[in-house]
């Protein structure tokens, strides 16, 4: 079995390195073949995986040297993609200089907003393995990837191999042994490592933020967080009409039970619990319901008989995950992309002075009156002293902007920021490892039976001397 894994492992980044797959570098069912195996749960408890970690200097909080004009190749021109080449033209300090994928009628469209937007047009690559020739480029400071997950640590290992910062959209990773890629890599090489966890800088998150570090709610005991996500549609839908490249997320879906998804409602949260600063995850466990939604979407749309409802899917419908952490503190985390139900990713926090939730509509409850919830009136109030100086400083704008409603550019314009100023980036590479771990260990205990799964402890040790996040501005 460990054996078997390990080859597979190698096999996979191997097509990787290659460029076989992904994002527009050829087939991305051949990249999946290698990560399908949904016992990879039950070989992972039998192996070392858990704990491959490299002797290696810490980067918690590392600082690097000022870049003046960050130079951004964008890897991946396809639903995130061409959204950030839209949102870089309005940041400043910011040059897009190389766009990245193999369907090259993207990259025309990506060259035109930069037309538009007054700026020169960015280098155009579209070969299958030319991903490996952007990260050689000795005139790019920073490596966008929105490439497909399968893709997103193979290119930003390579990346920061190549001299270059990485901010690499969510999941950063799929299994343990790439979490640890990433964490090894960037410790080799100081160089950023940023997950793209937009969801990080949403408005009600900041503020909530900015309470907990002024100890509104007392000691944050449990938290809840999630992506419900009614995505069927999605799923199923050719990309000409707006789906999916290759359905790579189906493709997920038929082969991998777990939360597949966790980063966009724990994220938030872990920040605000100071996970890897001060706390950090210990251990796991969660379950997931039987499949039903995509088998009843597809007979529905493609007819019973349909190879799209004929299909096994293994993603349960509804996936719940409890964490625990060394300072004996919950979190819950979900994960349904299949059931027909309004959006939410929870955003629930519990201290021992009160309580806020985002979802299904904002609320505040604190003390001495905890037993219900903030009046309209006296919730806006709270918000509007309590608003994260990010948000008061280019909140405007980035609703003007876009991006998920102004979130995305906020991430985007602070990244910027800190490379510009030599300062710490908001998320490291010990976040984007703990927080996309959860895609496997959540998996790990579904195949067995719920058993309770270790965290590893990315920061190797960092955690324990580390302060939570402070609140942050630009300037």
């Amino acid at each position: 079995m460990k054996d078997k894994h390990k080859s597979s492992r190698r096999d996979f980044l191997k097509i990787a390195a290659m460029s076989s797959a992904a994002i527009g570098l050829g087939s991305i069912g051949n990249l999946f073949a290698n990560q399908t195996d949904n016992s990879i749960g039950n070989q992972s408890l039998q192996t070392g995986i858990i704990n491959d970690k490299k002797p290696g200097k810490s980067v918690m909080g590392l600082s690097c040297e000022p870049i003046e004009t960050v130079r951004i190749a964008i890897i991946g021109i396809g639903m995130r993609g061409i959204e950030a080449v839209h949102r870089y033209t309005q940041i400043e300090g910011a040059s897009i200089r190389v766009i990245c994928d193999v369907r090259a009628q993207l990259l025309k469209e990506a060259n035109s907003y930069l037309r538009k937007a007054g700026l020169p047009e960015a280098a155009e690559y579209s070969g299958d393995d030319d991903w490996m020739k952007v990260c050689q480029r000795d005139d790019i400071d920073l490596i966008y990837n929105c490439t497909p997950w399968n893709l997103h640590t193979p290119i930003a290992v390579y990346a920061m191999k190549h001299g270059k910062h990485v901010a690499l959209e969510v999941p950063a990773a799929v299994t343990i042994d790439e979490c640890w890629q990433l964490v090894n890599t960037a410790e080799e090489t100081r160089r950023h490592c940023m997950m793209l966890e937009n969801c990080c800088y949403d408005f009600f998150e900041l503020a909530t933020l900015n309470m907990a570090r002024q100890g509104l709610f007392g000691e944050i005991l449990y938290a809840e967080g999630a992506y419900i996500h009614d995505l069927r549609a999605l799923k199923f839908l050719d990309e000409a009409e707006g789906g999916y490249y290759n359905h790579w997320r189906l493709e997920f879906s038929k082969k991998h039970n777990g939360n597949l998804y966790p980063t966009h409602g724990l994220g938030p949260i872990a920040q605000i619990m100071g996970i890897n600063r001060g706390d950090r995850f210990d251990y796991l466990t969660s379950m997931s319901t039987k499949q039903t939604g995509l088998s009843l979407f597809a007979g529905e749309k493609y007819g019973q008989d349909s190879p799209e409802a004929r299909e096994t899917y293994l993603l349960g419908d509804m996936n719940t995950t409890l964490i625990q952490t060394v300072k004996g503190r919950n979190l819950l985390i979900q994960h349904d992309t299949t059931s027909p139900r309004p959006y939410s990713r929870l955003h629930l926090i519990s201290g021992t002075k009160g309580l806020a939730r985002k979802y299904p509509q904002q609320a505040i409850a604190l003390e001495p009156n905890a037993h219900k919830f903030l009046q309209s009136n006296e919730l806006d109030t709270l918000l509007s002293e309590y608003e994260h100086p990010l948000a008061r400083q280019i909140g405007e704008k980035a609703r003007q902007v876009g991006g998920h409603g102004g979130m995305d550019f906020i991430m985007d314009y602070r990244l910027i920021y800190c490379l510009r100023n030599g300062l710490p980036l908001d998320q490291d590479v010990y976040d984007a490892a703990t927080w996309s771990s959860i895609v496997q260990l959540s998996e790990m205990s579904v195949n067995n039976r719920s058993q309770l799964i270790e965290v590893p402890d990315f920061t190797k040790g960092a955690w324990e001397k580390a302060t939570p996040w402070p609140i942050v501005s630009i300037g």
